[in-house]
Formats: structure tokens, C-alpha cells, sequence
């Protein structure tokens, strides 16, 4: 099969299971082993490996033998070598740890994902869904809740200083049978 055809059959099954940032790159000058990279995110154990097994349908279905996959069981990062092309899917934190991009994305390889045509670039941009954008963006504020970590007004931080002198205060204050009785 064409690598083109394979390309397309790989980022199509990989966008049937909703993949996150999908990346092709050319590695033809960087290996004889395979000429392309496909690096892809999931969210979960379940959609990584949800993502590789409709990569090897897809590429299955098309006429190809059934690809070798390797990394199911934890399915942080999964592998799925397609002979000419190797699929890489991987979870936002372990992507973002191994940077892949680096090592593959020397000549990424220009093609309609998702709907919109668009280059592959070496290094994802801030609103692709990167870690690092998610990390940036303080999250909303919900007014009242501890959730969003706000102090009721009750409980207002002390000063440090002060903080240290009750302390300091509560520890000389000599126990009475009555308070250690009351304690327990």
C-alpha cells in the first residue's frame, strides 16, 4: 500500500475513536525501518487502547496484515508498528514527558486532520491541548466553595508571627487534671 493510503487509513481510525493531537512526521531520512511517525493523545487507560485496536481495524480492513502492538496491558502508551508506519498513543503526561517530537518531528508531514488542514509542527502549540496550556490557565473561580481553595471568612490565614506566638502560648500553658480529663 501507499504510504499516503496508510497515513490516511491510520489518522482516520485514530479520529474515529476522537484522538487528541494527532502528529505525522516523515522519517524516511531517519530510519529504514519505517517512513512515518504518528504520535497521538488519549485521555484514559480505556481510550488509548480503544485508539490502537481501531488503528489495527483500520489498517486491517484495508488489506493490510493485522499490526504488532505492544503496551496494552497498562495502555499508557501503546505501540502499533503498521510495518511502513508506527503509531505512537500515548497519554498527555507520558507524551509530554517523552517529547517524541523532538526525536521524529524534523519534517512533519502536511494532511487534512480533523477536518481542517493544518501542519504537523515539531513542537505543539499553547491551544492544541499541550500540558503545559492546561497548567497555565488558572481555572474558573466559583464564588463560596472550598473548592477553589478561597478562605471562608471565619477562617482567615493568622500571620505568621502571630501564628507562632499561640502556639508558643498553647504549649507553656500547664496542663490541669480537669483539661487532660476533658481531652480525652
Amino acid at each position: 500500500m501507499d504510504i499516503r493510503k496508510l497515513q490516511r487509513v491510520i489518522v482516520d481510525g485514530l479520529e474515529d475513536v476522537k484522538a487528541q493531537n494527532i502528529q505525522v512526521f516523515n522519517t524516511e531520512h531517519l530510519s529504514p525501518l519505517f517512513e512515518r511517525v504518528i504520535v497521538a493523545s488519549g485521555t484514559s487507560n480505556r481510550q488509548t487502547r480503544s485508539l490502537a485496536a481501531s488503528v489495527r481495524d483500520a489498517v486491517k480492513s484495508a488489506g493490510e496484515p493485522s499490526p504488532r502492538t505492544e503496551g496494552e496491558d497498562n495502555g499508557e502508551w501503546i505501540i502499533v508498528d503498521c510495518g511502513q508506519a508506527v503509531v505512537h498513543v500515548m497519554q498527555p503526561a507520558i507524551r509530554a514527558y517523552y517529547h517524541l517530537e523532538e526525536l521524529w518531528g524534523d519534517k512533519p508531514v502536511k494532511m487534512k486532520i480533523a477536518g481542517a488542514t493544518r501542519r504537523a509542527s515539531a513542537s505543539p502549540s499553547r491551544e492544541d491541548g499541550h500540558p503545559a496550556a492546561r497548567r497555565a490557565k488558572p481555572a474558573p473561580a466559583r464564588h463560596g466553595t472550598r473548592a477553589t481553595g478561597e478562605k471562608s471568612a471565619a477562617k482567615k490565614k493568622v500571620p505568621a508571627k502571630t501564628a507562632k506566638a499561640a502556639k508558643k502560648a498553647t504549649a507553656r500553658r500547664p496542663r490541669t487534671v480537669a483539661s487532660a480529663g476533658a481531652r480525652r
